[in-house]
């Protein structure tokens, strides 16, 4: 569960109970898988972003950001 465009990941912690016993524990991001259409390669491309991905996608324009994914070596 990482974004393809953030590289956000699970952060790790502790949960601490009402008596401060510690037991580890995740927080996962809000990922999710995305199609979108990508004029130039005339063709869908399934992205998996976080909610921040998403709304940099619809900020930059999907041109733009598969452009950026494909200089990082990222298969898309």
């Amino acid at each position: 569960m990482r974004c393809q465009l953030t590289g956000r990941e699970p952060g790790f912690g502790n949960r601490v109970s009402h008596s401060q016993r510690k037991t580890r524990r995740r927080w996962n991001p809000n990922v999710q898988r995305k199609r979108y259409w990508v004029p130039s390669l005339n063709r869908f491309v399934t992205l998996t972003l976080s909610a921040k991905g998403i709304k940099t996608v619809d900020k930059l324009g999907v041109e733009a950001t598969v452009a950026r994914l494909r200089a990082q070596g990222v298969k898309v």
